[in-house]
Order: C-alpha cells, then sequence, then structure tokens
C-alpha cells in the first residue's frame, strides 16, 4: 500500500451536513403541498366531471389547434433566428449607421406587447388595402394566419437578436485575440471557437424564449387564427363547460415540461466536457 492511499483511507470523511427546519425550508415544504393538493384537486375534478361526448366531440378540434399552434411557433422562430443573426451582429457593431437602427427595432418589439403588435399588423395594415393591392402585398396581409406569423416573427427576432449579442459577447475577448495572434480569421474565429461557446450560454435563453412563444401564441385566437386556444374558446362557446379551458392549459403545461426535458438533455450532451 503506497504512502499516497494509507493517506486517504487514514483521512476521516467530513459529516454530513445538518439540514435544520429553519423558516425558510418549511415555507418551502408548505408551499410545496400546496401545490401538490391543488394538483390533485384538478385530478378529482377532472375525472368527476369527465364527459366522454363532449371529448369525442372536441378531441378533433383540440388536435387541430395544437398542430396550429406548433406550426405557428415553430415557423415564426424559425424565421426569427434568420432574421435575428444580422440584427445581434448589427446592434455589436460598432458603426452607428448599423448599431442604432438594430437597437430601435429590438427596443420598440421588446418594449410593446406582443398582442398590440398583432393588432397594429393584423388591423393596421388592413388600411392600407388600396396601397397594397397595387404593389400586390393585400394577398398576404388579408390573411389572419400570415399575419401572425409575421407579427410573432418580427417579435421572437428581437429577443432571439438580444440572447446571440449576450451569448456572444460573454465569450472573453481573450478568445479573439488568442485567435487573431495564430492567424486564423475572423469568421473561421467565430465559427470554430466563439460560437460554440456562445451556444451553451444561449440554449437556456433560447429554451425560454420558445416557451413564452408557446404561451404567447394564445393571442392569436383574438385575430381569428383557430389555434389551441381558438378552438378552446370556440367549444366553451358551445358548452359552457370550465373544463375546456382545463383541458388546454393541460397540454400547455405538458408542451412546455416536454420543452423543458430537451432543453436539458440538450444541455446535458453539450456540457460534458464541463463535467467533472
Amino acid at each position: 500500500m503506497s504512502l499516497a492511499t494509507t493517506t486517504l483511507a487514514a483521512r476521516e470523511l467530513p459529516p454530513p451536513a445538518i439540514r435544520r427546519w429553519n423558516r425558510q425550508r418549511v415555507l418551502g415544504h408548505a408551499l410545496l403541498a400546496l401545490w401538490g393538493l391543488l394538483g390533485l384537486a384538478l385530478i378529482v375534478y377532472l375525472v368527476r366531471a369527465w364527459n366522454a361526448d363532449l371529448f369525442a366531440r372536441y378531441a378533433p378540434a383540440y388536435l387541430s389547434g395544437l398542430l396550429v399552434t406548433l406550426e405557428l411557433v415553430g415557423i415564426s422562430v424559425a424565421l426569427g433566428t434568420i432574421l435575428s443573426l444580422p440584427i445581434a451582429f448589427a446592434r455589436m457593431s460598432a458603426n452607428r449607421a448599423l448599431a442604432w437602427p438594430a437597437y430601435a427595432y429590438v427596443y420598440f418589439f421588446r418594449g410593446t406587447p406582443l398582442l398590440a403588435q398583432a393588432f397594429l399588423v393584423y388591423y393596421g395594415l388592413g388600411q392600407f388595402r388600396p396601397q397594397l393591392e397595387a404593389v400586390g402585398l393585400w394577398v398576404f396581409f388579408r390573411e389572419a394566419w400570415w399575419c401572425a406569423i409575421l407579427a410573432f416573427t418580427l417579435n421572437t427576432a428581437a429577443y432571439q437578436a438580444e440572447i446571440v449579442r449576450g451569448a456572444v459577447e460573454s465569450v472573453p475577448k481573450g478568445q479573439w485575440e488568442g485567435a487573431a495572434s495564430l492567424g486564423l480569421p475572423r469568421w473561421l474565429t467565430f465559427r470554430r471557437i466563439i460560437a460554440p461557446q456562445a451556444m451553451i450560454v444561449a440554449l437556456r435563453p433560447y429554451g425560454n424564449e420558445i416557451i413564452l412563444m408557446i404561451k404567447g401564441s394564445a393571442i392569436v385566437a383574438i385575430i381569428t387564427v383557430y389555434d389551441l386556444m381558438g378552438e378552446t374558446r370556440r367549444a366553451f362557446s358551445r358548452t359552457f363547460d370550465f373544463q375546456t379551458y382545463i383541458w388546454a392549459a393541460v397540454i400547455y403545461l405538458v408542451l412546455v415540461e416536454v420543452l423543458r426535458i430537451a432543453t436539458d438533455r440538450i444541455e446535458r450532451s453539450i456540457t460534458r466536457h464541463l463535467r467533472r
């Protein structure tokens, strides 16, 4: 047995920390128990109020609305990602002619409600129908679906631009300087050195942004897009059964939880080299 092994064996392990029941811990357990009771009460209510005929009648409509919601969020986030990249680089540019318009764009779309933006696109641009018809754009703006896509894309692009900017600027400048000292081009430095590190920082905010988009997508029901919330409102208007909204809430909760789990797994996958 070596000296190092003998030393480690002789060393006593520290005693486990004693977790006392202080006020914060008691309050935390009480709140957790309260949420558990509320969840149990919700399950009991749904079981007792279960209406098989109502479910069979409106389940296809809910499925259709769910697909519309997923399609709306998916297209908007994808287009917003493409649009956010030049905006983010413009925000980081030393050229004021690029930085200030990008700042104004981000400031407006992050500082105003998404509902107001959807109204401005759907109802506001509709006031210019003759001009839009003259340039052939009325075919696009007369459809609530495309107006929702446009409003959501512009909104999420502003948030994603700030996520990208913050993630890139979180990487130490020494990374750029070290790559420059080796003669690497800036684009190659960004693609091979900066972007992988920024991706780790941006993953959680990106996941949060998609979750906010999923929950925010419910507002498109107001401009006659029958997404999940739109179908829920229609079902409630015909049945006046409150559990129609509970179904919608459960579906949204499942979507968010699935996305949270996916984000956790992606984060564990790309940060394996950081774990000891």
